[in-house]
């Protein structure tokens, strides 16, 4: 079965300054639960934020090393989870969900791609 990236990012400078709330929090414990029984969920996570972060670019053979906050960019990487799934529409059905249970004061964009497989 093909395996599925879920990239999930968020706008840093927009979330609620208490963190998630109880009820999303919920929400999210639930929908783990239900992915996890089902045998779709290999790995998720949050990140911690960007100020924390680290970014390499290489650009014509020369590297360069940015620490954050990464304040050029407006959405960043917050998230990630890789499923398994029949197929793309599964793996979409399930990302849908993951976004539905967020609250409106969230900014979320999720980009879900298939993993190559050698």
């Amino acid at each position: 079965m093909p395996r599925f990236l879920s990239i999930i990012s968020t706008d840093e400078k927009n979330a609620p300054a208490g963190g998630p709330s109880p009820e999303l929090m919920r929400r999210m414990g639930q929908l783990i639960e239900e992915m996890t029984k089902a045998g779709v969920l290999l790995d998720t996570a949050g990140l911690t934020p960007s100020a924390n972060g680290v970014r390499f670019r290489q650009t014509a053979g020369k590297l360069a090393v940015t620490d954050g906050p990464f304040t050029e960019a407006k959405e960043v990487i917050g998230g990630y989870a890789i499923v398994q799934a029949k197929d793309k529409e599964q793996a979409m059905e399930w990302t849908r969900r993951f976004v539905d249970i967020h609250e409106e004061e969230y900014d979320i964009t999720v980009e879900l791609r298939e993993i190559a497989e050698p």
